[in-house]
C-alpha cells in the first residue's frame, strides 16, 4: 500500500481523470486513487487503460476504464453516464488529455492538421466540464483541475496549435471559475513541467521535432524534467480542497502552494497568476476599470 493511501484525503470520492491510460494522466489516477477516490480513466486506448487499473487495483485502489475520444460528445456523454452510474456522481474532474499537434510552420501545416490539436486540448476539456458541471453545481461543490502547459503563457514558434489551445485552456479556466464561485466549484489550470511521455518523445525524436524544436532537447540535457508524480501531487493537492481559495489560478509545479495560501488575498486583488497583457504605462481609465470589476463579479 501506498503512502498516499494511508491518507485517503479523497475517500467516499469520485474522480475522472481523461487522458488516464499512460504518462502524466496515470500517475494522476493513481495518486488519486491512493488518497481514497474512485477513479474513472478514459482515453482512446483500451489497453492502455486497463493497465492503470490493474495497477490501482494492485495497491488497493479502486479504479475502472472507459474507453472514450474526449472530442466525441457523444463518446463522453456515454462514458459519463456509465461512471455515474456505477461509481457515482463526479466529484473531481482532471481534463488531461492533449495532443501536441503539429511540429512545423504554419505555411506548411495541414488546417486540419492544426485544428485536430485545437479540439484535444480544448474541446475536450470543455465537453467533459460541460458534462459533470450540472451535478456539481446541483450539489454545490466540486473540483475541475485543467492541466494546461508553461507554453500556454508563451509565444513559440513552430508549436501553434499546441501554444494556442493551451492558452485557451487557462483563459477558459478564469471564466469558468468566475461563473462557478456561487456553487463552491472550484477550478485550476496548471503547468505540468516537462515530463517524459509519449508526447515528449515525439516532440523529441520526431523529424518534425528535431527540425523545429531542437531547444526542446536541452530540457532533458539539462536535467530540467520531472517526473509524473511531481504534477500528480499538485493535482492531489487541488484536488483535495485545500487550495480553493486559489480557484482560477493558472499554477505550477514550481509554485509553493502553501505561500500562495498565505497571499490568497493579494492575488485576487491583483489579479496574479493569471494572463495579462502587460502595457507602457499609460493613463488610467477608471471608467473602463470598474466595468471590468463588475464584469468579473458573480453573485
Amino acid at each position: 500500500m501506498t503512502q498516499l493511501s494511508q491518507t485517503p484525503r479523497l475517500r467516499n470520492q469520485v474522480a475522472l481523470v481523461t487522458g488516464g491510460g499512460r504518462g502524466i494522466g496515470r500517475a494522476i489516477a493513481e495518486s488519486l486513487a491512493g488518497a481514497g477516490a474512485a477513479v474513472a480513466i478514459t482515453s482512446r486506448s483500451p489497453d492502455e487503460l486497463n493497465e492503470t487499473v490493474r495497477v490501482i487495483e494492485k495497491d488497493g485502489g479502486r479504479a475502472a476504464a472507459y474507453p472514450a475520444d474526449v472530442t466525441d460528445a457523444a463518446q463522453i456523454q456515454s462514458a459519463v453516464t456509465a461512471i455515474e452510474a456505477s461509481l457515482g456522481p463526479i466529484d473531481v474532474l482532471v481534463n488531461n488529455a492533449g495532443s501536441p499537434g503539429p511540429l512545423r510552420p504554419l505555411l506548411e501545416t495541414e488546417v486540419a492538421d492544426w485544428w485536430r490539436a485545437m479540439e484535444v486540448n480544448l474541446l475536450g476539456p470543455l465537453l467533459c466540464t460541460r458534462l459533470v458541471l450540472p451535478g456539481m453545481v446541483s450539489r454545490r461543490c466540486g473540483r475541475i483541475i485543467n492541466v494546461s502547459s508553461g507554453g500556454g503563457a508563451n509565444a513559440i514558434p513552430f508549436f501553434s496549435s499546441y501554444v494556442c489551445g493551451k492558452t485557451a485552456v487557462i483563459r477558459f479556466t478564469e471564466c469558468l471559475a468566475l461563473e462557478t464561485k456561487p456553487y463552491g466549484i472550484a477550478v485550476f489550470s496548471i503547468a505540468p513541467g516537462t515530463v517524459r511521455t509519449a508526447m515528449s518523445e515525439y516532440s523529441l525524436n520526431s523529424p518534425d521535432g528535431k527540425k523545429w524544436l531542437p531547444w526542446f532537447k536541452r530540457i532533458f540535457d539539462e536535467g530540467l524534467a520531472v517526473p509524473a508524480e511531481r504534477p500528480a501531487a499538485l493535482v492531489l493537492e487541488l484536488a483535495s480542497g485545500r487550495a480553493d481559495s486559489l480557484s482560477g489560478r493558472f499554477l505550477s509545479i514550481y509554485d509553493d502552494l502553501d505561500e500562495l495560501l498565505k497571499s490568497a488575498a493579494d492575488l485576487e486583488q491583483k489579479n496574479l497568476y493569471a494572463l495579462k497583457v502587460e502595457r507602457l504605462a499609460a493613463p488610467p481609465n477608471p471608467a473602463m476599470a470598474s466595468i471590468m470589476a463588475a464584469a468579473r463579479k458573480t453573485g
